[in-house]
């Protein structure tokens, strides 16, 4: 049986391994990784509140406004007062932006499905049936 420090191993060198290749595409984009992942959260999420943006892509604060400050200048997104909260802002994509993160994302989603390629469709789902299972247990314990 493997042990849990084993385990822990293996799946930190794995995270490694395709960080190190996502890390890549994405350069490859011309996009800055925060840049990427807020306009991705944003493709697949709609528009979205700033705060909840940082909470999905794991940037304080801080940097997510410079971010989104970048962003703007750059003419990728817009911000949209909420009409219900004049103190809230929604982050939107424009048009231009819409149509360099698609772009961005289709290439990089073909570069994860060749890391992904390895395995079957099989073990692709039981890879993610126990991954969600050790990352429920832990969440327990902490």
């Amino acid at each position: 049986m493997e042990s849990g420090a084993h385990i822990r191993l293996i799946l930190w060198k794995a995270a490694k391994a395709v960080e190190k290749v996502d890390r890549k595409s994405i350069a490859r984009t011309g996009l800055k990784l925060t840049d990427f992942q807020i306009m991705e959260v944003l493709l697949h999420k709609g528009p979205l509140p700033i705060n909840t943006i940082a909470g999905k892509v794991l940037l304080t604060s801080g940097s997510m406004t410079a971010a989104v400050n970048r962003l703007v200048r750059k003419g990728h997104v817009k911000r949209v007062q909420d009409p219900s909260d004049g103190r809230c802002f929604h982050v939107h994509l424009t048009a231009s932006g819409r149509r360099i993160i698609q772009r961005a994302y289709d290439g990089h989603s073909q570069n994860l499905e060749l890391i992904a390629g390895v395995l079957t469709a099989a073990e692709r789902q039981e890879l993610v049936r126990l991954l969600k299972k050790l990352g429920r247990g832990a969440e327990q314990m902490a």
